[in-house]
């Protein structure tokens, strides 16, 4: 068996299966440094492809890119209590300059709000000046304690969007438009069904008014959080005196909101679309498209690929062609380990009956199709792809979405079955604590929707609001 198949299967040791995919596909190497990962070319790779796709809609909506500073000196950081207290627990200190002790600690970025407010205090002064639409994209240190790569690393890759509005209402429409672009980039690039949804008082982002987040289910029924966005209220403005005189010539306190995604991304494309074989990355997402295999070294091999090559050239498809010394079993394997939508196997004997092989990665179906007609082909198929990968996540998500009536109904399902599990709740944050301490189950986020016909699972008082629940990554 060649190295690149050597992949614990994921039905049985699910984390092992991650790490193998994650390593054998070339996303990272570990690093030096405890907790942080190197980030492979084609890992890298991925990530640019998601940065290139958001930053273009964060710029169709009116934001613009800004850089901010690494280090937050301790007395900013204090500005806003909640908030640090929030963060307290994983923030790194710089203490020392050189050989000399810093008069204040500085502490690394852990998220970037105080650094924008700061900003913010000094470029807002009226209303003409707002709103203010930034988008950072940067890294970020938060101490964790257990780390995997992409899921939760010391260092992460991020963009944070930063928003200052006249009005609360403008606020609240750019966290709910933020946090749709979001939803429409899960399901349309990463082909992942997400659970889009407000989250509780207790889970909400520290300084927080509203947090709303993006919940995707994982192979194993373990919950991602894939992204969030937050309405900060006036809470930030007003710890740091911004205000804006008005039309009316009154001086008044804007509004902020936040909203962030990482890198994590990538460990869920991983975890939600990938199998035994490896990597299996939607076409819309995918740094290389296609990947060539010529089997075999004749001329008209090496024409029939030159061929190909020249013609995906010209509509624009991404691919890559494998020159590599290796036997065909192993660049089948490659290919497959790295996920490569579409695989092209370019024989002589398949050319002799003006042919090539055409494979997809999704389904691993084989076609026999005329060479003429190949690349013409090429973007349908990707299309039949990505709506299949994203069908096949939203069956099996929807398969592993339990309801509970009772607390009964919710220890069998919690103690037997993977997944999400739907459930009435009263609000009272001591039931939420009760089903996070018994079954290791986090509220995910508020169901809007669907009315409420039974009381809360825990407590069996009146329910006031509908949950999901879930373990979490």
């Amino acid at each position: 068996m060649s190295e690149v198949k050597d992949i614990t299967s994921r039905d049985v040791d699910f984390a092992k299966w991650y790490t193998d995919v994650v390593k054998k596909a070339g996303l990272v190497e570990y690093s030096s440094v405890k907790g942080s990962m190197i980030i492979c070319p084609y890992g890298y790779a991925i990530w640019e492809n998601m940065q290139k796709i958001l930053d273009a809609k964060f710029k169709e909506t009116g934001h613009e890119n800004v850089q901010m500073p690494m280090f937050i000196p301790e007395s900013l950081l204090n500005v806003e209590k909640e908030h640090v207290e929030g963060f307290a627990p994983e923030v790194a200190w710089v203490t020392y300059g050189g050989s000399e002790k810093l008069e204040e600690r500085l502490c690394v970025r852990p998220t970037s709000e105080v650094l924008f407010c700061d900003y913010y205090k000094k470029i807002i002064k009226s209303y003409r000046d707002l709103p203010k639409l930034y988008n950072q994209w940067c890294t970020i240190v938060r101490w964790e304690k257990t780390t995997r790569p992409f899921l939760r690393s010391r260092e992460i890759l991020w963009q944070e969007g930063h928003t200052m509005h006249a009005t609360e209402e403008e606020a609240i429409k750019e966290t709910l438009r933020m946090l749709h672009v979001y939803e429409d980039f899960q399901r349309n690039g990463l082909a992942i069904p997400v659970l889009v949804g407000k989250k509780t008082e207790k889970e909400k982002f520290a300084g927080a008014v509203a947090s709303y987040s993006l919940e995707a289910m994982m192979y194993d029924g373990v919950a991602l959080q894939n992204g969030t966005s937050h309405y900060f209220g006036q809470g930030f403005a007003k710890a740091f005196g911004i205000q804006f005189l008005d039309q009316d010539n009154k001086l008044k306190t804007p509004y902020q909101t936040s909203w962030g995604v990482t890198t994590r991304m990538i460990g869920a494309l991983i975890m939600v679309h990938g199998d035994d074989r490896g990597l299996v990355l939607p076409p819309n997402i995918a740094p290389v498209k296609a990947i060539l295999i010529p089997i075999g070294n004749d001329e008209e091999v090496q024409d029939a690929v030159d061929t190909l090559s020249r013609s995906l050239d010209e509509v624009g498809i991404p691919y890559k062609v494998d020159l590599s010394n290796k036997t065909p079993g192993f660049k089948f394997a490659d290919a497959e380990v790295k996920g490569y939508p579409v695989r092209i196997e370019i024989g002589k004997r398949d050319l002799a009956n003006e042919e090539v092989t055409v494979v997809r990665r999704d389904t691993l179906e084989k076609m026999k199709m005329p060479v003429g007609d190949v690349v013409s082909s090429l973007n349908s198929l990707f299309s039949n792809i990505q709506q299949n990968l994203y069908d096949r996540a939203l069956k099996r998500r929807d398969s592993m979405i339990y309801e509970a009536n009772n607390w009964d109904e919710f220890k069998e399902i919690a103690t037997t079955k993977p997944g999400f599990i739907k459930a009435n709740w009263c609000g009272d944050e001591a039931c939420e604590a009760k089903i996070k301490d018994e079954f290791s189950m986090k509220s995910r986020c508020l169901i809007e929707d669907e009315e409420i016909h039974t009381d809360c699972v825990v407590c069996g008082k009146k329910a006031k609001y509908r949950l999901y629940f879930g373990r979490q990554y």
